[in-house]
């Protein structure tokens, strides 16, 4: 079942979705310092936020498999065969 969180980023723009994603890492980074420096109210928050980058991530990547060509796909399909050897 997706989340709130997924369901709503899979409606927003390509733009919007990177500029989501950097201004998150880079309140993750900030709430990091933070916490080392003073501690956080809630530390789980940390968490979370880890965790919504980890969502904004995905689907940056399967934005970009859905892209891709059938020649990129088989080409990434030989790698990872490789890989399993």
């Amino acid at each position: 079942m997706a989340t709130e969180k997924f369901t709503e980023l899979q409606g927003f723009s390509e733009e919007d979705l990177l500029a989501e994603l950097t201004a998150t890492e880079a309140e993750y980074q900030k709430m990091k310092f933070d916490n080392v420096l003073v501690g956080l109210e809630s530390p789980i928050a940390l968490r979370e936020v880890r965790r919504d980058i980890a969502r904004m991530k995905t689907e940056v990547r399967r934005r970009e498999l859905v892209a891709m060509s059938d020649a990129q796909l088989a080409k990434r399909s030989k790698i990872r065969a490789r890989r399993k050897k």
